[in-house]
């Protein structure tokens, strides 16, 4: 019975997604109207409470333990509240945004409490915590103007943060990623990240000029060089490459795109001679099976859960994920694939690329510069690295230990990545608040016309 039901469960969760990941593209159509939106956004909601009725039932079904109910009625509760809050306090934010958001933390819920009940409920916990502690960065965004003029307080914050962390951060897996502080541990470089943004936005609004883009690619370099002394290159990598798109959107120059990837091709041979670390990880990509007793034994198990997985998944607590070293952070994306099929799994990654597409859209319609830039730049921040995750995992790159946004466990992470979706909520605030303020001048000039004639 209990196969039956696990069976059951996941053709119906994989329809159920399907159908989700299509609204997520049908909210994009132009001719919609405001109401046609809104139905999408509301049968978004009810389709995400059945997928995670339909994966917890047959968590239930297998386990037998009633606290896993009580787990999912709290999840339940945690998912209306965060849209209720949106809905109530920012009614000009982007629904598509919120909704993925929660879609993507209970999927993390669910993958995550089959992995391992433990770290299932402290996500959960580090979710409430940072849902409470960025909800009002939405605000912030659209009542201070005053943070573009805080471009080189941004820029020392950031460079001091990861500073500490060469200095006196903890060594995992070959890196200093992290630091403890009253017994939590705590990675810089992901909020230093979002910081880094604001920093490139403030000081190429006020300019372009050549003399500008040293300095930005002066203190840039300083960032990139400390996680790469930290030997955090999957950090470094991100902070490369949000600067070089940010550089290229502002100043429009092929010149300094093409300068830019030479010089990173540079730096990545550079990396690959000085780090055995990275030595191994690139021969890990280059010829996994080879090595398969060591190097190459995480990607391995990583390709066997996916290819086991097939299109359709071997059903929740049916595979053997936990095999794949660190399957809870860097390859959380396997162990989906596996038990959840590869359909699910590239559903997944087009509610993460709808994301990223509504991210764009709203910097292409931001008519100040600032605001323009820190869109584009959060972005190519989220979008990048759900490119390096799933690049990693299925072999397309070499692994570069960087979490999944919102589903891997990691409670730096979760809290940037909340904080990041929550800023880019604020833009869309602003942007609306910009056009109805537009549209009431225009309206007014219109009367005022008539008025005189």
């Amino acid at each position: 019975m209990t196969n039956l039901i696990v069976e059951t469960s996941k053709y119906l969760m994989l329809f159920l997604f399907a159908c989700y990941t299509y609204e997520c593209f049908a909210a994009f159509r132009g001719s919609l109207t405001e109401e046609k939106k809104n139905r999408i956004f509301s049968r978004q909601i009810v389709l995400m409470y059945l997928i995670h009725l339909d994966g917890y039932l047959a968590v239930y079904a297998v386990t037998d333990d009633v606290m896993q109910i009580l787990f999912y009625a709290l999840q339940v509760l945690f998912a209306g509240v965060t849209l209720l809050c949106y809905r109530l306090l920012y009614p000009r934010s982007s629904r598509l945004l919120a909704n993925n958001m929660c879609m993507l933390l209970l999927i993390g819920f669910l993958i995550l409490t089959r992995l391992s009940e433990q770290l299932a409920f402290r996500q959960f916990v580090i979710a409430g915590i940072a849902m409470a502690a960025t909800l009002i960065l939405p605000y912030i965004v659209r009542k201070a103007h005053f943070l573009r003029k805080l471009t080189w307080v941004f820029a020392a914050v950031g460079i001091m943060g990861l500073g500490l962390v060469a200095l006196l951060g903890r060594t995992d897996y070959g890196a200093k990623l992290a630091v403890e502080v009253l017994g939590v541990t705590i990675q810089p470089s992901e909020f230093i990240k979002v910081i880094f943004v604001f920093f490139v936005a403030g000081l190429f609004s006020e300019g372009n000029d050549f003399g500008r883009v040293c300095l930005g690619s002066a203190v840039a370099a300083v960032h990139v060089l400390i996680l790469v002394a930290s030997r955090d290159l999957g950090g470094a990598l991100i902070f490369f490459v949000t600067y070089l798109v940010m550089l290229y959107v502002a100043t429009g120059k092929l010149f300094y795109l093409a300068g830019g990837m030479l010089a990173g091709s540079i730096a990545a041979v550079a990396a690959y001679n000085l780090f055995s670390h990275v030595q191994v990880r690139v021969i890990a990509w280059k010829d996994p099976l080879s090595v398969i007793d060591n190097e190459g034994y995480q990607i391995c198990q990583s390709l066997f859960a996916i290819g086991t997985g097939g299109w359709f998944g071997m059903g929740l607590y049916q595979g053997m994920p936990e095999r794949i070293p660190v399957v809870e952070q860097d390859f959380i994306y396997s162990a989906i694939a596996e038990e959840l099929g590869g359909i699910f799994a590239l559903c997944l990654l087009m509610v993460c690329v709808s994301c990223l597409l509504m991210i764009f859209y709203m910097a292409m319609q931001v008519r100040e510069n600032f605001y323009r830039l820190i869109a584009l730049g959060l972005g190519t921040v989220y979008g990048f690295q759900v490119f390096l995750t799933i690049g990693g995992v299925t072999k397309f790159i070499p692994s570069t230990g960087v979490t999944l946004p919102f589903v891997s466990y990691g409670g730096s992470s979760l809290l940037s990545t909340m904080a990041l979706f929550a800023i880019v909520q604020g833009i869309c605030i602003l942007r609306q608040d910009k056009e109805g303020a537009h549209g009431k001048k225009a309206a007014a000039k219109s009367r005022e016309r008539k008025t005189d004639r």
